[in-house]
């Protein structure tokens, strides 16, 4: 049996952990293409493409220990949404003013192919 994944409560959401997650720039890119897209996404197309399952693998979970992510096992899938509604009403505009001003994180894959 697996485990089951752990979210923290809203109230237990604190702004450090929140900007400790969204320092890396790949977690920053999977939150971007998770703010982007138009439903949850699974893993495998939230995260960049080049990178290991594993590293994919522990990229979520300190978005989803922070309080980012939701995360939901769908069958063999797993499902992450944004906590974005809760972030924003305990720390107003940090997420957004975040994303506005990074900048989208290049694939090394997409640079080798031109694109």
């Amino acid at each position: 049996m697996q485990r089951p994944f752990l979210h923290p409560p809203a109230e237990a959401i604190r702004l450090e952990s929140v900007l400790y997650a969204l320092a890396d720039p790949v977690r920053l890119e999977i939150v971007r293409r998770l703010v982007t897209g138009d439903c949850p996404l699974n893993c495998s197309t939230a995260a960049p493409a080049h990178l290991p399952k594993s590293t994919q693998s522990h990229h979520f979970q300190i978005l989803r220990e922070a309080g980012l992510i939701q995360s939901e096992r769908r069958g063999t899938e797993v499902v992450n949404s944004l906590r974005l509604d809760e972030i924003e009403a305990k720390f107003p505009g940090v997420v957004a003013a975040i994303l506005k001003a990074a900048k989208p994180l290049k694939c090394p894959d997409a640079e080798k192919s031109g694109s």
